[in-house]
């Protein structure tokens, strides 16, 4: 079964081809970074309107890199929620109509979906049950997954999830948009110790995050502080170290809690090095494993669509399996409730 995958969420425009016999089969990705740099973040209607100009030439250029007729497709899945609304109906209009013009059937995908299953597109990829960090642009999450559409929320953000707080401390330093990316390669030149920043919710008790207070405290060391390149990177490492270790602990108290042995991390601040060397460290020595997507399926794609919608037609019955007469989009959607699949 091969499936179209279309991703439109936000600021990326992402198409793929995903064979359940042969895996990805090619994928294709627009990044609107350039043009929303201008005002130093997304602006919706420009988000919708650049992905109304992409998606159609990006199907194409993927269908052609996988070599593939549009009639082979046997499937479309496309990103329903939670993302911009009219950047999602972009992706959920043009998925619909290529559903009803081809007779195929079509789903939508939630989006932190996508992300928590893009682990397993690579090798070695984790099985089920698995705990889910989450950490993509606005949501900061630990789930407990126990099969495809079988999630439970352990633990989330209450203000600021830890991709926001990353882009505006990067603000405070004067870096650029993206934040996110620029402040982690500021923070390679900084002096470890010079400072000392709070773990917001370490030693809670429970799962969740908070990340605002963090962000606080860097404007209060930023206003004390005789700013200088050095400076600036010393107090990016300090943040970036204080996020580090409030994620990491969360994550080996959640796998501790459920006594489950594989950690899949997933979203944009997973591409985070530090992170990832601090997670893969403190896993090992507790005696579990953690799972990475490639740097490339980190930030919104076109291929974690396709293989989310791949995993749910699979687990579902073909009666369910429905071209798609009308469609709708969820610009805020709670994972959790997700229905599971009907045969599980």
């Amino acid at each position: 079964m091969i499936v179209l995958g279309i991703e439109t969420s936000c600021d990326e425009t992402g198409i793929a081809l995903y064979d359940t016999q042969r895996g990805l089969l090619s994928h294709a990705l627009h990044s609107q970074i350039e043009m929303h740099s201008e005002y130093g973040g997304v602006v919706p209607e420009l988000a919708s309107r650049d992905h109304i100009r992409r998606i159609l030439p990006l199907i194409k250029q993927t269908l052609t890199a996988a070599k593939c007729e549009l009639q082979e497709i046997d499937a479309i899945a496309y990103t329903q929620g939670p993302g911009l609304a009219g950047a999602l109906l972009v992706g959920a209009s043009v998925g619909a109509a290529l559903s009803f013009a081809l007779k195929l059937p079509a789903l939508g995908i939630h989006h932190l979906e996508g992300h928590l299953l893009s682990p397993l597109l690579s090798t070695p990829s984790p099985s089920f049950p698995f705990i889910a960090l989450l950490v993509s642009g606005g949501h900061t999450q630990l789930m407990q997954v126990s099969g495809v559409g079988q999630y439970k929320l352990l633990g989330e953000t209450v203000d600021d999830a830890a991709g926001e707080a990353f882009d505006k401390t990067a603000k405070l330093l004067g870096l650029g948009y993206p934040g996110g990316a620029a402040l982690s390669k500021l923070a390679q030149q900084g002096q470890p110790g010079r400072f000392k920043l709070p773990r917001p919710m370490l030693n809670s008790g429970d799962l969740n995050f908070s990340f605002s207070g963090l962000k606080t405290a860097v404007l209060t060391l930023v206003n004390k502080q005789e700013m200088n390149q050095q400076t600036r990177a010393d107090i990016a490492l300090a943040f970036q170290e204080a996020v580090v270790e409030v994620l990491t602990k969360k994550s080996l108290t959640a796998l501790s809690q459920t006594g489950f042995t594989q950690l899949v991390v997933a979203g944009g601040v997973g591409a985070n090095q530090q992170l990832r060397e601090n997670l893969t460290n403190k896993t090992v020595d507790s005696g579990a494993t953690v799972f990475y997507p490639e740097l490339e399926f980190c930030t919104d794609n076109g291929a974690m669509i396709a293989f989310a919608g791949a995993m749910r037609l699979q687990a579902s019955d073909e009666e369910n399996q429905q071209t798609a007469n009308s469609f709708t989009v969820k610009a805020r959607w709670d994972l959790e409730m997700l229905d599971i699949p009907a045969n599980r």
